[in-house]
């Protein structure tokens, strides 16, 4: 019997490790739907699975070599019979699987607002959604509450029962937010913004995640999702705003930087544009946000004299940002301009590129010149502004 004692603990394995299966339990509507697609696709394929495994043992059994009852046809090889079930039971199974997930994919669109908070709980158009901004970080998670004018690291927490709405984007690498509870996982990727909706319908403290390897400081990615009562929550925020930081972009620099294992950190007031400069890649004092750079590329760029307009960087980007020596020549980026040149000063300098919209490259311009476009000073607000008639 000693000798069964390490076999029997090794059978309790795949029980020990169902403990907690935040999955098919969740503490959101949207991840209990997704937990029911996985079960309803689980069910679907064992039709298929367990009659063929079953006949599996079953013909290894019927036609073993000792029984001499069994009918013995080696010129066999047809059966319309067979053919039908064979190809007609995974045929059925396919159209199940795919008109669940055709569903599936279009009710539970991370990009789409809630309908409900839970079964019975219909989201009406009197209730506004709370804006969560978040930044994935190496290696931690940034939340901004523009709302609230607050932001937290490696902490989040929002009212149970309220629908709450993601926009999600990354200092460097692609990462994967996940919080199993709430929703599904949507990617965190630079330069890009993602969407999520998602609500909690009772409270908790749940764990979030990086779903997506990022780096040495990857498994230590994890940050705390609070769901919390209407009055809990706002004792939260004003906990928050005791703590007196500010978050600017100076601030943000110097939190961006590769760490792992941060503490939570709590910021009383926020910079409103912080997360579109992180967004658009702009952060870095005098750098070009990309919807100005897109801007100017789409009337044509600004020709021989952006040339010269690049700064270099004061990190290596190839290193990771802010921790290595600076910038020898190599990495550069696009400076911020303060104004686009306007069709007076072009013809009072020859020399400047056309506004005009071209038609092509080296065609010549458009008959009508669409309006100049003036880019403000680098401040995170930086668009394409038009004159007012």
């Amino acid at each position: 019997m000693s000798k069964l004692r390490p076999l029997a603990a090794l059978a309790l394995l795949p029980l020990m490790a169902g403990c907690k299966m935040v999955v098919l339990d969740p503490a959101g509507d949207v991840a209990r739907q997704q937990g029911n697609l996985v079960i309803a696709s689980t069910l679907l394929m064992l039709v298929i699975i367990v009659p063929v495994m079953a006949l599996t043992i079953f013909f290894a059994w019927r036609y073993r070599a000792a029984n001499q009852e069994a009918t013995y046809k080696p010129d066999w090889d047809h059966s319309t019979q067979l053919e039908l079930v064979i190809w007609a039971a995974p045929l059925l199974i396919i159209i199940c699987l795919g008109a669940l997930t055709w569903v599936g994919t279009h009710l539970l669109d991370p990009y789409r607002p809630l309908a409900r908070t839970a079964p019975g709980r219909p989201v009406t158009a009197e209730v506004r959604p709370l804006d969560v901004q978040v930044v994935a970080l190496d290696w931690k998670w940034l939340f901004i509450y523009p709302e609230l004018g607050i932001a937290t690291v490696n902490e989040m927490a929002v009212p149970v029962d309220r629908p709450v709405r993601f926009r999600i984007s990354a200092s460097s690498v692609m990462n994967s937010f996940y919080i199993p509870a709430l929703a599904g996982q949507i990617y965190a990727m630079p330069g890009m913004e993602t969407r999520l909706h998602g609500a909690f319908d009772r409270t908790g403290d749940f764990t979030g995640f990086s779903a997506n390897y990022s780096g040495a400081g990857f498994s230590n990615m994890r940050f705390k999702a609070r769901s919390l009562s209407d009055r809990d929550f706002a004792a939260w925020v004003q906990g928050n705003r005791a703590s007196g930081a500010t978050l600017d972009r100076a601030t943000y620099l110097a939190l961006e930087r590769p760490s792992a294992k941060d503490p939570v950190r709590r910021f009383a007031a926020v910079d409103p544009n912080l997360f579109d400069a992180v967004v658009n890649l702009c952060v870095d004092p005098g750098k070009m946000c990309m919807h100005d750079m897109m801007a100017v590329d789409a009337r044509g760029g600004m020709g021989r004299g952006g040339i010269a307009n690049v700064r270099e960087l004061a990190y290596d980007k190839f290193g990771a940002r802010g921790t290595g020596p600076a910038s020898t020549g190599d990495s550069r980026y696009v400076a911020a301009i303060c104004a686009a040149p306007t069709e007076s000063a072009m013809r009072a300098s020859p020399g400047l590129p056309s506004m005009a919209p071209l038609r092509g490259a080296g065609l010549t311009p458009m008959r009508k010149p669409a309006p100049p476009i003036t880019l403000a000073a680098d401040t995170g607000t930086a668009g394409p502004q038009r004159p007012t008639s």
